[in-house]
């Protein structure tokens, strides 16, 4: 009776060889969940751009985003300095325009009749990614890339049909990652590119619905703040959790609402607020208030 009680399974996972350091510049393309994940990046200093063209649920789609950005020299990174895309997949699901025969990514509440629905398979959505990844590297050769799947379910699927598509962008990452042909070389990826188990921290980790925001479909604030610590402990450098424990107060007092925003008191802690901050600034000078 001495081993100690577990009530939960947690899910390992081995440390990153790579770290993401304090204020780095950052892309965040997917699901909604990535626009969770994003905001908080952003709301931590990373210098993060997220969904810049709105919610991408399927790799045809963030593959879209990717190579916009790129046409419009848009992507958020600098040359010969590391960074980090993070890419969500919701869904193998597309929308396909029947007048065009185009995969679009956001159907702009037009009639149903005007498109077909149809699903992608392991190999298109490998090829999708493959595309994805190799875009940012011909611009930016040291960004870093973090594959996860979302763990919101897809109710008008069906739960049945929910996990089936999960199924297959999880197979399709995995193919990508550990190729056994020579379509994709795991020279090009091997390191620099890697999964993060959103989806499994949320259905065996956190399986309980007090996770679960009212829909019982979508995660929780407390959820989403649990997976990205497990992503910090992850990724982060030393210097990175260093940082954040200096700008955790700095954040909470510029967050602060006074009852009295005119008085004389709360100037000046605001203003010593924003002094500790632009001090923290010359530490790093990446950060940006």
């Amino acid at each position: 009776m001495d081993q100690k009680l577990q009530l939960t399974t947690p899910v390992d996972i081995e440390p990153s060889t790579w770290r993401i350091s304090p204020c780095e510049r950052m892309l965040f393309v997917g699901s909604c969940f990535a626009d969770n994940m994003g905001k908080r990046f952003v709301t931590e200093k990373f210098r993060a751009i997220v969904n810049p063209f709105g919610v991408m649920y399927n790799p045809a789609s963030v593959l879209h985003t990717v190579q916009q950005l790129a046409d419009t020299d848009q992507l958020p990174f600098a040359p010969d300095e590391p960074g980090t895309a993070v890419f969500t997949l919701g869904t193998n699901h597309v929308y396909i325009l029947n007048e065009t025969g185009e995969i679009v990514d956001n159907c702009q509440k037009r009639p149903q009749r005007l498109f077909t629905e149809q699903e992608l398979t392991i190999e298109e959505c490998t090829d999708y990614l493959s595309q994805t990844i190799q875009i940012i590297r011909s611009y930016f050769p040291k960004v870093r890339i973090i594959l996860t799947v979302s763990p919101i379910r897809y109710r008008k699927y069906g739960f049945h049909g929910s996990r089936l598509s999960k199924a297959v962008l999880l197979l399709a990452i995995d193919r990508l990652l550990h190729p056994k042909d020579s379509i994709h070389s795991s020279n090009d990826f091997e390191n620099t590119t890697v999964y993060f188990p959103s989806y499994e921290i949320m259905n065996d980790e956190l399986r309980d619905y007090r996770f679960y925001k009212p829909d019982m479909l979508h995660p929780s604030d407390q959820a989403v703040d649990y997976i990205f610590q497990r992503m910090a402990k992850t990724f982060f450098s030393p210097e990175t959790h260093d940082f954040l424990r200096t700008w955790k107060p700095i954040r909470e007092a510029l967050e602060h609402r006074p009852f009295d925003p005119d008085s004389a008191e709360y100037h000046a802690f605001l203003q010593r607020t924003l002094d500790q901050a632009k001090a923290l600034q010359q530490q790093y000078p990446g950060l940006v208030l």
